[in-house]
């Protein structure tokens, strides 16, 4: 891929973008592996934990964009990223990280924890890359900085302001699209430019849609319960 084209720039965004909204698991796994440690460790642990959790995410980023060019699981994993995206709507995680007292067993709880939490975000960026290697090793390059150092002011924001999120997810479900569209055995399907863009669009529009509704149904249910609650009472 050209690095002067639109495309090279629409797809480097879109991984920057995936890699600091999903990066809040990665934050907040570093800061209750490492709460528990004197100060002056608690950086060590930081920088080392995270370096290792960004050479395992790197090279399984690799390794899916070399699979995605496998007939059939270009389709799957657009798929699967279209229900990444809506949980990413309407999900609150929640974390059992256990905090550790010594330096490695803190390195090793973040790096295992970020492994295994950090498949959406794997899958997400080989799409977004479109089977480009450099896109991952940039994206990783300016987005890894800033979640080391800005994870705990980048959590704030996304908790003031929430419509991170839903570009986050807006983001995510227009990758899943492309991926989609883009194997071959469907591109009879989206020979017209319309119908291509038009999927596309209907695709984000549906996830944000649904999200957004699912939201506001569980917060009327939990606000009914406290009523509830409080009559009973």
């Amino acid at each position: 891929m050209d690095f002067l084209t639109p495309d090279f720039w629409s797809a480097l965004l879109a991984i920057v973008v995936i890699d600091l909204v999903l990066a809040g698991d990665n934050a907040i796994v570093i800061g209750l592996a490492a709460r528990n440690l004197p100060k002056e460790n608690q950086k060590k642990v930081i920088i080392w934990g995270t370096v290792g959790a960004i050479v395992i995410r790197a090279a399984a980023t690799l390794a899916v964009v070399w699979l995605l060019k496998i007939p059939g699981l270009l389709l799957a994993g657009g798929l699967i990223l279209v229900v990444i995206a809506y949980k990413l709507m309407i999900e609150e995680k929640d974390h059992d990280i256990e905090a550790q007292n010594s330096v490695w067993a803190a390195i090793r709880t973040i790096i295992i924890a970020d492994a295994v939490m950090g498949l959406d975000n794997v899958l997400a960026v080989a799409g977004a890359a479109h089977g480009d290697f450099l896109l991952v090793v940039i994206g990783l390059l300016i987005s890894v900085p800033i979640v080391v150092w800005g994870s705990t002011l980048f959590l704030k924001v996304i908790d003031k302001y929430p419509f991170i999120i839903t570009i986050g997810a807006g983001v995510l479900a227009w990758t899943a699209s492309k991926m989609i569209v883009g194997e071959k055995f469907m591109a009879p399907y989206f020979d017209n430019g319309f119908v291509k863009y038009g999927f596309e669009v209907l695709v984000v529009l549906l996830v944000l849609g649904l999200g957004t509704w699912k939201k506001r149904k569980v917060a009327q249910e939990r606000a009914s319960e406290k009523v509830l609650a409080k009559k009973e009472a």
